[in-house]
């Protein structure tokens, strides 16, 4: 989660799908990154669970100040099928299965209007090397990716964001790529601050994929061609 390339990537793909909704938005915030969300990120994918981390109701157990957050889970197997822009566009391409006009979803789109969710102004994320699998997915090495939101989207009734006037003027600021941005809003804060719950003694406990991820890639490249990529299909509405 201290990867300049990782956080950059997780923005960049979070921001550019937020800037091309269509219907164009008049009320969407520039997202940037967040160090508690990611904390909890970060702690939840270290269980190699792909299901929604259980403490998402009890907020203060997974932000320090935020009053929701949100939650999107993908897992893969190899490993090395992991890519930071190819995970966020799988949420992303949910779009064809949402209907903005009636607010409605032809298949699973949770994921996507998560991620355009004109509210949610922070992100955290972080993916685990699963050497023992991932329960309720795969008992073979997996990587599980996870992506924390505050404040947390999928308000029952309300859509992502709000298309009457044009791109900024719902949210007032500097408009940038369609985004309002705010000097409050992105500046960066350090927290004192860890999930109770996260029961790991410190980073030695864990592999960060981005580190063995381009290794395993060209020792694994053959054998993960024509792999099936599963992405989840599973969302916390909360």
């Amino acid at each position: 989660i201290s990867d300049k390339k990782f956080i950059e990537d997780c923005v960049k793909e979070h921001n550019t799908a937020r800037s091309a909704v269509s219907p164009p938005a008049s009320n969407m915030l520039h997202m940037t990154w967040d160090e508690g969300l990611a904390r909890t990120a970060r702690a939840w994918a270290r269980r190699c669970e792909f299901k929604h981390n259980i403490y998402l109701k009890d907020v203060r157990s997974v932000h320090p100040t935020f009053e929701s957050v949100g939650e999107n889970i993908w897992t893969g197997a190899p490993a090395s099928s992991f890519n930071t822009k190819h995970a966020i566009k799988s949420w992303v391409n949910e779009r064809h299965d949402y209907n903005f006009n009636n607010n409605k979803c032809t298949k699973v789109c949770g994921h996507y209007t998560q991620v355009v969710w004109a509210d949610s102004y922070k992100v955290g994320c972080a993916v685990q090397l699963c050497t023992n699998g991932v329960k309720h997915f795969t008992t073979s090495e997996g990587a599980l990716f996870v992506c924390n939101y505050g404040p947390g989207g999928n308000v029952n009734g309300w859509p992502p964001y709000n298309s009457v006037g044009t791109a900024c003027s719902g949210c007032g600021g500097r408009c940038e790529d369609r985004l309002c941005r705010s000097e409050e809003r992105d500046s960066q804060k350090n927290y004192k601050w860890t999930p109770n719950w996260d029961t790991a003694s410190g980073d030695s406990n864990y592999w960060i994929i981005l580190v063995i991820r381009p290794i395993t890639v060209l020792l694994t490249f053959a054998a993960a061609y024509g792999v099936h990529y599963f992405y989840p299909n599973v969302f916390c509405y909360e």
